[in-house]
């Protein structure tokens, strides 16, 4: 019976990784206890009886700490996230078609693309950050 607690424990976790909404992972580690409860020698009940619980006391305690992390307001991300939504000056006029732009966001010059293709954003304008994608922030008016 362990095995197939052990199967259903790392199917959950790769659905997890593949969803990363922190839904799947309570349910794979409830499955992990069963099959530790099951290879000691527990009986299907009470494996069923520990993936209950420990599922549920991951979904009340881990999940909302685990989704606070993933929904970090702008002030608390770091690096290139912690841009998105920031305010820049459009140093260059931004032409995607032309593969030109330049934007200074917080003290940094960065390569710049409108984020819609047709537009074109002249030198002087306040431009807000939509996405950064590399190296290259993708801006709109």
């Amino acid at each position: 019976m362990w095995v197939w607690w052990t199967i259903a424990a790392v199917a959950l976790a790769v659905g997890e990784m593949a969803i990363m909404g922190f839904f799947l992972a309570p349910f794979a580690g409830g499955a992990l206890v069963a099959a530790i409860f099951s290879l000691l020698g527990a009986g299907a009940i009470a494996s069923t009886l520990a993936f209950a619980v420990i599922t549920a006391l991951l979904f009340l305690f881990v999940r909302p700490v685990a989704r606070r992390h993933l929904h970090q307001p702008a002030e608390m991300r770091t690096g290139t996230a912690a841009l998105i939504g920031r305010s820049g000056m459009v140093l260059e006029r931004i032409a995607n078609d032309e593969g030109v732009g330049c934007v200074k966001i917080d003290g940094e010059v960065w390569t710049a693309r409108a984020y819609d293709d047709d537009e074109v954003i002249e030198a002087g304008k306040r431009v807000q950050v939509i996405q950064i994608r590399g190296a290259t922030a993708l801006v709109s008016e």
